[in-house]
């Protein structure tokens, strides 16, 4: 009966040993720069973001329902858009997202070094910076 109760109790340990959920992604940070008004275009408005992603960051598919111009300031990170081809960025590169696009691909590209980028995004006053889509 002891080896029937040993083997159980093994049997159940590692059940709880397999059965850990996975870590989440560690989120990216988000740092407001400046938001502007601008009355030549009624009802528009720029936003200037940094975003800063830790290793093995990534986003949700979203929406910005802007038009968002991004910058990479240090590290390196992939971006892609539905029906697009992802690319890597590094720093001193860009990337356009349209009002229409829906960013399917968000990342850090490194496991082991932090990512940092500028988000200058021209949208409708007032609106968020992110729109999750299902």
């Amino acid at each position: 009966m002891k080896t029937v109760t040993s083997v159980a109790a093994a049997l159940v340990l590692s059940c709880l040993t397999v059965a850990k959920p996975a870590a989440a992604a560690p989120e990216a940070s988000v740092t407001p720069l400046v938001k502007e008004a601008l009355p030549e275009y009624p009802g528009k408005e720029a936003e200037m973001i940094i975003v800063e992603y830790p290793p093995g960051s990534a986003d949700p598919v979203h929406r910005h329902d802007a038009h968002a111009f991004v910058y990479v300031l240090e590290g390196s990170i992939v971006m892609g858009l539905k029906g697009g081809k992802e690319v890597t960025l590094k720093p001193g590169d860009t990337f356009h997202e349209g009002p229409n696009d829906i960013h399917t691909v968000g990342r850090n590209a490194s496991k082991t070094q932090p990512a940092k980028f500028v988000v200058f995004l021209l949208k409708k006053k007032g609106a968020p910076i992110l729109t999750p889509v299902k």
